[in-house]
């Protein structure tokens, strides 16, 4: 590589050739070439001529550049390579790709694009140059797209050698251009593009030698061809496709990959023998990418689907795509080739014929599928076709029956596998699949399912295989079950036999063996059951009602009159419990629970999932509503009330029951008279541990059983309408929870008076709902009418004053009274502290909220101790994945923001945000406070386009949550005006700021006043903006660098939004 330097005279000259690792740190010039008679050349720099040329211009530019950054070596591909030889113009043209990725900085330099002045009362949304860098020459040239995608710093140069921005800043409009993905312009590695993808990049493009159009793309797709100037472009990209063949073939072709799954079929954990027939397939599917068929044949339950799947697992990256499809019936083959559209349109969502198929045309799927299978180069596929077993034959008469050939891709390429049990399918290299042969192959497979060793040499485990006759679903069934119970090879041979007998006879539809065996195997250890303890036998029929893991004393203590006797009987006291149990473990059906949860009640008992199975479709054939109603009242009878000691304990044991419990309610399987308080309290349950949607199902179900029952007006209806206000509170859901909290209250006004401790609790809500809608005079009129009402009903400590005392702390500190807020919240920890215990939840979020308050009086250290003690509390309390405890990891994003720790803020906003969305929903408040908070940090880090994105997900997401007249005087949309505002006067767009800068100061106004520091601090970054002219730097006062409620978040999203987007958005919410 010969490069460019400048001497110590100011001039520059070329360097000697520089090889392998000893090319020196240089900057790269990207450009168009004009005409070939303005280029400086190797010639003219050798001769000393060329001063005069125009291009001279872009060479004393990069040179000049270069070395104000730093850089004593350049280069540019005008005359740097001796394009007279032959030999270093193709040397030059394969390496090109390399030398633009190993650059340390490569500028690009646009001749067509000027610098206009700035006009400040231009309104557009443009950046002034834009237009002509969307439309630059630049852009449509073949070369320059991988000068565009190889170097890590790019930096684009208008006519005037201003900078414009680089490729990071730039991002979001050279995508919109290029329609080059950001993964792609960010470094991200090529190969996971597909190639018809990267050819996509430049199918718009030009060169001036028509070759070109190939040679340019060498480095894109990692090859390396001769070069043949004169040969044409057609040959060029054909030579250049065969290259892209030869790398990918026999590996797999990525333009056609699908990630290897068999979610449609069961596997088995140990597949042995067959390793002859394996090879047989292998050899017979291997070949040039043109078709092959294999079929294998046999009897049913001979392992034919097993080994099909095992040739899958162990030859998967022999195939570009492995698709399965049942072909039992022509109705399941069609599903399967719907399946088969899913799994191709989650990979490629534009896939060609594909993307705008309608799924539930059948017919134009299958046709377009064998076509997509059909496409040019798609030829390392591989498809299943299982259960062919009624195939369209001149001997067979079934009008079902199906014929194959309709079904298989058309052009003669790809591989299919075909399992059947008739041994006239001829359509391939035909394959037997027999019985095990060798005894010691049915052994190993009873070993590995029962989990027992040493049955080689074992004579009762032989006669066991023998008698199953080399079948391997009977051999892995039998060791399924004797893994679980301890009995005997010839004692379980005994009852089998009799128990298969007695099932041919009276259930005769059971026709295969996995049927007939499971039914057989659990039936013997049911009845030996019932002989043994029939309270043991009429539990495990009452366990398919729970979940099959953790039943334990406590939760059964919920019986009344309307139960069966033996229930009563069974919960009469422990040693009948743990007697029942102790049955059923000897038989292998019930171990003792591992749960790694603290418990504060006994330890339960769990069943296999498939004994679980088992006791739901066969012990309970008829379903039994009694048996759902006792499941659902005992869980939702034991579901803790928060003054039980450490309730969250007992409620994160009991939700895999309320889940089971859900879906009986949910189904329609228990009858609901006299259910509404079960429903009621397990939506308490639910909302109590984040689960939303499953606890508005509850509470509505609730609320309907409860004004059927008893009125609208009953205090156990406005309790769920209370408590249906505090869930679309807490689901972003205001309104709708204002009209819940408002029936509320003046229900109970009427039917308890206005003094009672339910109607206070119902104020307290619409105090706190206020006060979420920035509306902070109503809120403080609503707390301190529901403390005075508290602290007379109840008392000075007792928790629901403390409650308030505490949220009054929050408001006081919305409006800036730190010091009265700060005298709240210690007043409600102190109470909290000696009340409930320094580890509930109450008092931890109390000690979140002194957190915020000493970060926002300046006070960090003591702030960190506040979440970190917080945080500990609630991982331990609820789980590292709750709402609250994530509410922590934000705080300490926020925290770490302040504190210049950004690499660490970054971390708890994204882990915060993550969760969020998947606890709340991605519109939920909450979810969005973590997402503003992630554009305050972008902007902090100097990544200006996503923190735009941020701010303006934020925003429209707050409008859409709370209304457009709600954001108004909601603090957390204040916040990210304010935002917006600091972010366009970074980017010296002062128009937009000062709107942004506005439309927060007047929302601040109607909620805190004119007097409150933040609107002084507004005033004084508007009075700044008044006094900026043209060319003056801004001289503000230092940002806001915090939430003053101090708990909103954020998260990281590719590009920043188009400004066609963001005009919607800004005249949408009416702020343009």
């Amino acid at each position: 590589m010969r490069l460019l330097q400048y001497n110590n005279d100011g001039e520059f000259s070329l360097t000697k050739d520089f090889i392998g690792g000893k090319i020196p740190e240089y900057a790269i010039l990207s450009h168009t070439w004009g005409a070939d008679t303005e280029e400086v050349t190797y010639r003219d720099l050798i001769d000393g001529t060329g001063n005069n040329k125009v291009g001279y211009e872009k060479i004393r530019f990069c040179g000049e550049q270069a070395r104000r950054d730093g850089f004593q070596y350049f280069w540019i591909d005008t005359c740097c390579i001796d394009k007279s030889n032959n030999n270093e113009l193709a040397e030059a043209i394969n390496s090109m790709f390399r030398w633009y990725r190993d650059a340390a900085k490569c500028y690009v330099y646009l001749p067509d694009l000027s610098s206009p002045t700035i006009d400040i009362g231009d309104k557009s949304n443009q950046l002034p140059w834009e237009s002509a860098f969307r439309t630059s020459r630049w852009f449509t040239r073949g070369w320059t797209l991988q000068e565009l995608i190889a170097p890590t710093l790019v930096e684009f140069f208008s006519k005037d050698r201003e900078l414009l921005g680089d490729k990071k800043s730039l991002e979001q409009h050279i995508g919109e251009i290029t329609r080059i993905p950001s993964k792609a312009l960010r470094g991200g590695p090529l190969a996971e593009f597909s190639v018809t993808e990267r050819m996509s990049w430049a199918e718009t493009r030009q060169t001036t030698r028509e070759e070109d159009m190939a040679y340019s793309l060498l480095g894109i797709f990692d090859v390396h061809i001769p070069l043949i100037y004169g040969e044409g472009r057609a040959n060029a990209v054909g030579r250049l496709r065969e290259a892209i063949d030869r790398k990918e073939k026999g590996i797999k072709y990525e333009n056609f990959s699908i990630p290897f799954s068999l979610s449609a079929v069961s596997d088995i954990e140990h597949f042995v023998a067959r390793e002859d027939e394996l090879r047989e397939i292998h050899k017979a599917l291997s070949g040039d990418g043109s078709r092959h068929t294999v079929v294998l044949h046999g009897l049913g339950g001979i392992g034919k689907t097993q080994l099909a799947i095992a040739y899958a697992k162990r030859h998967k990256d022999n195939y570009s795509a492995i698709f399965w499809l049942n072909i039992k019936d022509e109705d399941s083959l069609r599903q399967s080739f719907a399946a088969v559209v899913r799994q191709i349109l989650r990979e490629y969502p534009s896939a060609r014929g594909l993307s705008t198929i309608d799924i539930k045309n059948l017919d134009d799927v299958i046709d377009t599928v064998k076509a997509w299978l059909s496409l040019l180069y798609n030829t390392r596929w591989l498809m299943i076709y299982d259960n062919y077993d009624n195939p369209r034959l001149a001997s067979n008469k079934d009008p079902a029956a199906v014929d194959i050939t309709k079904y298989l891709p058309e052009a003669y390429q790809g591989s299919v596998l075909i399992t059947t049990r008739s041994s006239q399918v001829q359509i391939g290299h035909l394959i037997q699949v027999t019985k095990l042969g060798d005894l010691r192959d049915s052994l190993t497979i009873l070993s590995n399912a029962s989990r027992r060793e040493g049955l080689i040499d074992d004579t009762d485990a032989a006669k066991l295989a023998k008698e199953l006759d080399g079948f391997p679903l009977a051999l892995a069934t039998a060791g399924a079950y004797l893994n679980q119970a301890a009995i005997s090879f010839p004692d379980y041979l005994r009852l089998y036999e009799k128990s298969w007998a007695k099932l041919q006879k009276t259930s005769p539809e059971l026709s295969s063996y996995e049927d007939r065996t499971l039914y057989s195997t659990w039936q013997i250890s049911f009845e030996h059951v019932e002989q043994r303890n029939l309270l043991s036998a009429q539990l495990l029929r009452l366990w398919a009602y729970f979940d099959n893991q953790d039943v334990w004393f406590e939760l059964l203590q919920h019986s009344d009159s309307e139960d069966p006797d033996w229930i009563r009987k069974l919960i009469e006291d422990e040693l009948s419990f743990h007697g029942a149990m102790r049955v059923l473990s000897d038989h292998g059906l019930v171990e003792v629970e591992k749960s790694s949860l603290e418990l504060v009640e006994s330890q339960g008992y769990s069943i296999h999932g498939c004994v679980h199975s088992w006791t739901v479709h066969v012990l309970n054939q008829e379903w039994s509503y009694d048996l759902a109603r006792v499941a659902v009242k005992s869980v939702a009878l034991h579901v803790p009330g928060p003054q039980a000691n450490r309730p969250w304990l007992t409620q994160r044991r009991l939700l895999q029951h309320a889940a089971r419990c859900s879906h009986i309610v949910l189904n329609g399987l228990v009858p609901d008279d006299s259910m509404a308080g079960k429903y009621f309290r397990l939506g308490y349950l639910y909302a109590d541990q984040g689960k939303l949607v499953a606890a508005e199902q509850m509470y509505e179900r609730a609320l309907r059983g409860y004004e059927t029952a008893l009125g609208a007006e009953h205090t156990s209806t406005l309790d769920t309408v209370n408590n249906l206000g505090n869930l679309y509170k807490d689901q972003g859901k205001l309104a709708l929870a204002e009209q819940m909290y408002e029936r509320a209250l003046r229900g109970r006004e009427t039917a308890l008076g206005v003094e009672h401790t339910s109607t206070l609790d119902s104020i307290h809500c619409l105090g706190i709902l206020y006060a979420d809608q920035g509306k902070l005079s109503l809120a403080e009129q609503m707390y301190e009418r529901a403390l005075r009402g508290y602290e007379k009903a109840l008392g000075a400590e007792h928790t629901s004053t403390l409650s308030i005392i505490n949220n009054l702390g929050l408001l006081y500190q919305n409006q800036g009274k730190l010091a009265l807020a700060e005298q709240m919240y210690e007043r409600a920890l102190l109470g909290y502290e000696k009340a409930l215990g320094a580890e509930h939840t109450s008092t931890l979020h109390t000690v979140n909220n002194l957190g915020n308050l000493y970060k926002d009086q300046g006070k960090l250290a003591l702030a960190e101790q506040m979440y970190e003690q917080a945080l500990r509390g609630y991982k331990t309390a609820l789980g590292a994945e709750h709402t609250l405890t994530l509410d922590i990891v934000n705080n300490l994003g926020l925290l770490y923001a302040n504190q210049g720790k950004l690499a660490l803020a970054e971390q708890m906003y994204e882990r915060a945000l993550r969760g969020k969305e998947m606890a709340l929903g991605v519109k939920h408040t909450s979810t969005l406070n973590t997402v503003h908070n992630l554009g305050r940090l972008y902007k902090t880090q100097g990544k200006l386009a996503e923190a735009e994105q941020m701010y303006e997900r934020a925003l429209q997401g707050y409008e859409t949550a709370l209304g457009a007249d709600n954001i108004t005087t909601y603090i957390p949309a204040l916040n990210t005006l304010w935002g917006l505002g600091s972010l366009f006067k970074c980017q010296a767009d002062f128009t937009k700021a000062r709107i942004m800068y506005l439309k927060a100061l007047a929302g601040y106004k109607k909620v805190c006043g004119p007097d409150h520091p933040m609107c002084q601090s507004l005033q004084e970054i508007l009075r700044d903006l008044d006094t900026i002219t043209e060319g003056e730097a801004v001289k503000g006062r230092e940002e806001l660098a915090s939430d003053p409620q101090g708990n909103v978040s954020r998260l990281d999203s590719e590009g920043a939004p188009s400004t066609s987007r963001r005009h919607r958005l800004f005249r949408k919410l009416g702020l343009r």
